[in-house]
């Protein structure tokens, strides 16, 4: 009977063994610290150890696994299995998604945000970009415009803006170039630092940025309504990692993507309920720019942007106008339907 038992302990043993070695752990490198940004992360690590009975688990790292520029690269060579980037941290790696970045495309709020970036991703193009890179997309990170906050005099108009050093990045940054403000690219960790040292003058962050990096509190004032355009903020897994799940597991991960960005979604539209009382609790001017002055802006700046990625993107061999007609038609079937 001793011999019996140990025996059955012992299979018991191994197949505990067995089951511990089929469970499936993801590392994810995102940046900063966890806040509006994250919350999709967040959420869809959540639901896809939910769905799988904690089989399928991801740790969600804040800067530890790797450098915010250097997470697709990460992702490359299979050093974490998800990760979060923007764009404009390195444009030439991800071109495609850049037509999201060009200013004023005329997005009015996330959900419309969520619905182009959706399509793009979608695209072929898209796809066949980040796989150079062993990525798939999985989602965004829905932004709303970006404005700005500074330092002294509020900026009003184009002649303020002049000569202004902003942090600003991707399309944004060549937006403000061209009414002869000048951009850098600084990342969001160290944009605190830059506008801090006088390195900028200004910063262009969505609300949530601008809480979590702390430049909200070196500022005197924002811009309420100058909505120049946003960056675009992918999520993306690693493609090995990915096909390497096991049927159960993909559709835990692939089913679980609308509900994280439901779930972001709302966690956002609470933060923009409660912004006005931040400006107030930090003594910050709430600046609203003329109308005309806005129009002015992006004559000067979105159509030149646009002719110039779409030639660029074409002369490289992407669908440059495709693009952003997917993008002008996607929106518009956005707003038709109330979103």
């Amino acid at each position: 009977m001793t011999k019996y038992l140990s025996g059955a302990a012992v299979c018991a043993l191994s197949f505990a063994f067995v089951t511990e070695a089929a469970a499936t752990e993801w590392n994810v490198s995102v940046w900063g610290k966890r806040r509006a940004f994250t919350e999709h992360v967040e959420k869809i690590a959540e639901l896809v150890s939910e769905k799988t009975g904690g089989e399928f688990t991801m740790n969600v790292s804040y800067g530890g696994l790797s450098k915010n520029r250097e997470n697709l690269d990460g992702i490359s060579i299979g050093a974490f299995e998800m990760a979060q980037f923007c764009a404009g941290y390195h444009a030439d790696k991800n071109r495609v998604v850049t037509v999201l970045e060009l200013p004023f495309l005329g997005v009015e709020n996330l959900e419309q945000e969520r619905a182009v970036s959706k399509a793009v991703y979608a695209h072929p193009a898209a796809a066949e970009e980040m796989a150079q890179w062993n990525a798939k997309l999985l989602m965004t990170s829905p932004m709303p415009q970006y404005n700005l906050v500074g330092t002294g005099a509020p900026r009003k108009t184009l002649e303020d803006f002049k000569g202004m050093r902003v942090r600003a990045t991707g399309g944004l940054g060549k937006a403000f170039e061209a009414v002869g403000a000048v951009p850098t690219s600084v990342t969001a960790t160290e944009a605190y630092q830059a506008m801090e040292s006088g390195v900028v003058d200004t910063v262009a962050f969505a609300q949530h940025a601008h809480l979590s990096f702390g430049t909200i509190n070196q500022a005197t004032w924002w811009t309420a309504n100058l909505n120049p355009g946003t960056v675009n903020c992918p999520v993306v897994v690693n493609i090995d990692a990915y096909e390497a799940l096991s049927d159960a597991e993909r559709e835990a991960l692939d089913s679980s993507v609308d509900e994280a960005l439901d779930h972001y979604l709302a966690n956002y539209a609470e933060l923009l309920k409660k912004w006005d009382s931040v400006l107030a609790e930090k003594g910050v001017e709430k600046v609203e720019i003329d109308p005309a002055v806005i129009e002015e802006f992006k004559a000067l700046a979105a159509a030149p942007a646009r002719d110039a990625w779409i030639a660029d993107m074409e002369a490289q061999g992407l669908p440059g106008q495709e693009l952003y007609d997917l993008v002008v038609s996607t929106l518009a079937d956005a707003k038709a339907g109330g979103s």
